[in-house]
């Protein structure tokens, strides 16, 4: 299993922001720590998000994306 490196990503969007050749950590840990790492989550109930969240921007009807994404694990109220 490899480790995931979300913070690794975020640190290369910031390089291609500022026009940055190659990431530099900055003697950071780019691995996922205890409060990065990825939530388990149902594929089927983030794909009925995703598709609600689409639909609703394309028609413009409510589409039940608010509580399809209700349903989806919240990081932040995990972690209190």
């Amino acid at each position: 299993m490899t480790k995931q490196q979300p913070e690794s990503l975020a640190q290369f969007a910031e390089s291609s922001r500022q026009q940055v050749k190659t990431p530099d950590a900055g003697g950071k840990d780019l691995t996922a720590g205890k409060h990065t790492k990825p939530i388990p989550t149902d594929p089927a109930k983030k794909q009925d998000a995703a598709t609600r969240v689409l639909r609703e921007g394309a028609l413009h009807k409510d589409q039940g994306a608010d509580e399809a994404i209700d349903k989806l694990p919240d990081r932040i109220t995990q972690s209190r």
